[in-house]
């Protein structure tokens, strides 16, 4: 009983934000998210990227040894997505984003939090940091078909990655008014880009639920057999393990629709939106399961 009652402690606060987003894109469809993609993205996910790697007790090796996780298991996911766009006859360039880059950020790491406890939100960082600078790196790789140095110098989060690693190279010790203003930056940016996930599924449009429900299917069933895997091969146990399990185990990324429609043409753009819609909402079925999973075996 304790397990289930942890487990509604956990899904229960993030699926109810979200649901708030939901039900304000519902009720006013021209609902303006420009300011909180604005304050978020420039201001909160650098604060959070920072305050979560430099004030949760992570060390630069715990950092880079789940930085290199991550991208061992995004590797996996890229091998099945193409393998699936292929079959499918689909860009696998172009389509490609969705499949490999999960929602770390906006679910991943309030899940993580509140399944773990800081200790857990510094890991979940240290994953969602990866998922971040493919981005815009990868990300725009794929759906411009070129490299842009100036989107990723020009992108913020970039630095509050730059400056965590840092102050964790040099075990610098981050003055308090530091820590307290990045701390309030972090859970208003954990609450904002939680709604602003619900209004946006509000604004997606599915344009074929066959074709998104099978591409949703690998995203969010391959993806946590993907990572358990992992943890079972490198033996992982523990808080971490569940963390690196979860954050493996979230919906398509928002962020490949914003980089998609920038660069790409709009079937693929369609396309990509359609696999964020279908994969969040199957991952409200999902993620309770994976939750539990991670609570009753990885403690």
């Amino acid at each position: 009983m304790e397990l289930y009652i942890k487990l509604i402690d956990v899904i229960l606060p993030v699926f109810f934000v979200i649901g708030i987003g939901y039900y304000l894109g519902k009720k006013d469809p021209n609902f303006n998210t420009d300011f909180i993609t604005t304050l978020a993205g420039n201001v909160g996910t650098p604060a959070m990227i920072f305050y979560t790697i430099t004030s949760t007790g992570v060390t630069l090796e715990t950092f880079i040894e789940y930085f290199i996780y991550a991208l061992i298991i995004i590797g996996g996911f890229a091998v099945v997505g193409l393998i699936a766009l292929a079959l499918m006859k689909k860009d696998v360039v172009s389509e490609l984003p969705p499949l490999i880059l999960p929602n770390t950020g906006n679910m991943g790491i309030p899940i993580c939090l509140f399944a773990y406890g800081n200790e857990g939100l510094g890991i979940a960082s240290a994953i969602a940091s990866v998922i971040i600078l493919l981005h815009f790196t990868l990300g725009v790789l794929l759906a411009k078909k070129s490299f842009s140095l100036k989107i990723l110098i020009t992108n913020m989060p970039i630095y509050g990655i730059i400056a965590a690693v840092i102050v964790l190279y040099f075990d610098w010790k981050v003055p308090g008014f530091v820590v307290n203003t990045t701390f309030l930056l972090t859970y208003a940016t954990i609450f904002l880009v939680l709604m602003s996930l619900g209004i946006a599924l509000t604004k997606l449009k599915v344009v074929s639920w066959l074709n998104a429900s099978v591409l949703s299917i690998i995203r969010i069933l391959i993806g946590p057999l993907i990572g358990f895997g992992l943890i079972k091969y490198l033996d992982l146990t523990g808080l971490a393990a569940g963390v690196l399990f979860i954050q493996s185990a979230m919906p398509s990324a928002i962020l490949t629709y914003l980089v998609g429609s920038m660069y790409s043409e709009k079937r693929v753009v369609d396309s990509i939106a359609s696999v964020i819609v279908v994969s969040t909402i199957m991952s409200f079925i999902t993620i309770p399961f994976v939750v539990y999973i991670s609570l009753k075996y990885f403690q």
